[in-house]
């Protein structure tokens, strides 16, 4: 067995569960098989609601949810943290800010390149 670094299954979810709107008849307004995930540190959401088995749906949602840019984003920040690599990410970052040029719009009408950002109102 090794030992894995990051792991986040369906209890680490918030799912909710609802019934489907559509043709379907009495099972389809009796049945609440559609299924929803919601993985909360990341605010990823993955949802179905194509089979009439809340089990399939289950599946379907958390596959969603797992691959969805959200979760895949936080999911590099979460593993560059536990590896001892965030400090390098934000290096990087603070660096690449450092290119950055902020302008503005004056009372002129005009863009203005501002040194300093102005005063929150």
């Amino acid at each position: 067995m090794t030992d894995s670094l990051l792991s986040v299954t369906a209890h680490d979810c918030r799912w909710e569960y609802f019934r489907g709107t559509g043709a379907g008849g009495q099972k389809r307004n009796k049945t609440s098989n559609c299924a929803r995930c919601t993985h909360e540190p990341s605010g990823a959401v993955g949802e179905a609601r194509e089979s009439r088995s809340q089990r399939d749906n289950r599946e379907l949602a958390f596959g969603r949810m797992a691959r969805s840019d959200k979760f895949q984003t936080w999911l590099r920040l979460e593993i560059a943290r536990r590896t001892g690599q965030e400090l390098q990410i934000q290096e990087a970052v603070e660096r690449s800010l450092h290119n950055v040029r902020l302008e503005i719009h004056n009372d002129d009408g005009l863009w203005t390149i501002v040194d300093e950002l102005p005063p929150e109102v």
